[in-house]
């Protein structure tokens, strides 16, 4: 497993440039604070003895420039590595997720999901930032203390007195915050996760009048999250009283030490301001219970983003397709499990080149994930998927993509414009490509009254889901592969409307293997050969013209659908084309 540490420590080899920045000017800013109470004593030694002091002057004047420059380079560096290791971080997170895909991501909502690519990696982004900052404090502290033993033994001796008690209250609070902080942003995540949720319902739920026990279902993480943030704010409470009782303590400890000193001679008038100077540069380090409290909530954000971007990815393959291959698909023993559950069992099925076939079953059958594991979408558990005789894991990420395309039942429209979306598997396809797919889709005549047309922003184009189908199809058309994998993709369609793009599309990728999960008779009956899921397996492959005879092939069909594609009632079961 990718450790927090290890995450942000990659994430900083990439913006290593201002890592080094922010870390000179935090080292030359610490040694120009430092350097500076001597100096002023110098200058005050001076005046008080009646001796020139421009020398002295001087010298605080140039250490003031230093420490005010590198102050200012030190804010810039700090906001360059900290939104760059922000930004490396969600690059990495992002594209984890999507590579490892719907399994990889099926145990982080999208909420989660969301949440840790948002609030997860700035608070892991910042750590590096955090550390900088609270090095260099350390490192002035540690400065001030050593000065300070040199001043009077008994000025450092009385300082160091309160070294012990800070150590203690800084190590339990790391270790009671850390487990806090981390418990506060997963139920952070849970109540973002839920709420999505509820977002995409929204309709369902103001139908049904439950909008009272759906908010109560969103926050029912509220009160783990309430308790956790008191338990939180106790800790920072506690340790805050405790560091605020020892730095006044151990300030006046010292200014008893520094006047007692300076009574007896040890030490001048301008080494008592220096001492004051140095005590409170020292104080530094008694001083960083907020940067504790970043630093917690760094590593639970950074542990979160690192179990998104444990999740195993498919390793890609480095063949090619054979060119010219005709886009056989076959599918050996291959099973697949969610869980303890076995999706498919041990399925053989070879879809010959350039046959429709249509994919049935009841809910929970498999046809989905079939589907998915036709264009490597998905990892079989065990078995193996090729195309033209090919493993799909043999094959480089390129070729795969360019043999397979994908129609959904609710096709996301990436892009920004409506010509965009059409033409997402395939930026180089000219406009003239992308209204020829859109007119084989049945898509040219609502796009034509769009504000802008194929330029309309997809932001100001409202659709129906029908339209928004027909939109994914006119994508998989402009995409042009060799298979074809239609995940129920017509399924918002009226029956007229699917029957004239079932038609259309038939003509478009004739001579294409086309894989169709199928809903309606009328998309099984349209196709070639009809593969019967059912627990799993394939309980039979044949024509919708002979599985129509079985009764139980006939109530897998709505009744009111079965009329339009069964045999006897108006439509051909031989009619072989693909919706």
């Amino acid at each position: 497993m990718t450790s927090p540490q290890r995450l942000v420590w990659d994430a900083t080899a990439r913006t290593r440039g201002w890592f080094v920045l922010a870390s000179a000017t935090a080292v030359l800013g610490s040694a120009g604070t430092l350097v500076f109470p001597w100096a002023m004593a110098r200058a005050l030694d001076a005046v008080v003895a009646r001796r020139p002091g421009t020398g002295p002057v001087l010298v605080c004047a140039a250490l003031l420039a230093l420490v005010v420059t590198t102050g200012a380079l030190q804010t810039l560096a700090n906001g360059g590595y900290g939104s760059g290791t922000v930004a490396v971080l969600r690059r990495s997170l992002a594209r984890r997720a999507l590579d490892a895909g719907v399994p990889g991501t099926a145990d982080f909502p999208a909420g989660d999901l969301a949440g840790r690519l948002s609030a997860g990696c700035a608070q892991a982004g910042s750590a590096g930032v955090t550390l900088v900052t609270a090095s260099a404090a350390v490192l002035t502290s540690l400065g001030g203390v050593v000065a300070l033993w040199l001043l009077d033994w008994r000025i450092g001796l009385c300082f160091s007195l309160g070294v012990p008690p800070l150590v203690l209250i800084a190590r339990g609070f790391m270790n009671r915050g850390s487990g806090l902080f981390l418990r506060y942003q997963e139920a952070q995540g849970r109540i973002s996760a839920l709420l999505l949720e509820a977002l995409g319902g929204a309709r369902t739920i103001g139908a049904s009048g439950t909008a009272a026990a759906e908010t109560r279902r969103v926050l029912e993480p509220l009160p783990e999250l309430s308790r956790t943030g008191h338990r939180v704010w106790a800790l920072q409470r506690d340790t805050g009283w405790q560091v605020g009782l020892l730095i006044p303590a151990v300030e006046v400890l010292v200014l008893c030490a520094g006047g007692l000193a300076l009574l007896h001679g040890d030490i001048s008038a301008g080494e008592l301001a220096a001492v004051v100077a140095y005590t409170a540069l020292a104080m530094a380090a008694l001083d960083q219970l907020d940067a504790l409290f970043a630093l917690g909530m760094s590593a639970a954000g950074a542990r979160r983003v690192a179990e998104v971007v444990d999740q195993p990815v498919p390793a890609p393959g480095t063949r090619a397709r054979p060119a010219g291959g005709p886009g056989t698909v076959t599918l050996s023993g291959v099973t697949v499990r969610s869980g303890t559950r076995l999706v498919l069992d041990a399925v053989d099925l070879v879809v010959p080149a350039g046959t429709a076939l249509a994919v049935v079953g009841r809910s929970g059958a498999g046809k989905s994930t079939l589907a998915a594991l036709i264009g490597r979408l998905r990892e079989p558990d065990a078995g193996l998927v090729a195309i033209d005789g090919v493993p799909l894991r043999e094959l480089t990420p390129e070729t795969l993509r360019a043999a397979v395309g994908y129609a959904f039942e609710r096709p996301a429209l990436l892009g920004t414009t409506v010509a965009g979306t059409i033409a997402f598997a395939r930026p180089d396809a000219s406009r003239e490509e992308v209204a020829a797919a859109a007119g084989a889709a049945r898509a040219d005549d609502f796009i034509a009254r769009l504000p802008h047309g194929y330029n309309t922003p997809l932001k100001d184009a409202p659709l129906s889901g029908g339209e928004v189908q027909r939109l994914g199809l006119a994508r998989a058309l402009v995409h042009d592969p060799a298979v074809v994998v239609l995940d129920d993709a017509l399924s918002s369609l009226d029956t007229a409307t699917e029957a004239q793009v079932g038609s259309a599309l038939a003509s478009a990728w004739s001579g294409r293997t086309r894989v169709l999960i199928a809903h309606r008779v009328s998309t099984a009956a349209r196709a070639d050969l009809v593969a019967w899921l059912e627990g799993g397996r394939v309980r039979a492959l044949g024509t919708h013209a002979d599985l129509w005879q079985r009764g139980d092939y006939r109530a897998l069909f709505a009744t009111g659908t079965a009329p339009e594609g069964a045999p006897g009632h108006g439509t051909d079961p031989h009619t072989r084309e693909s919706a």
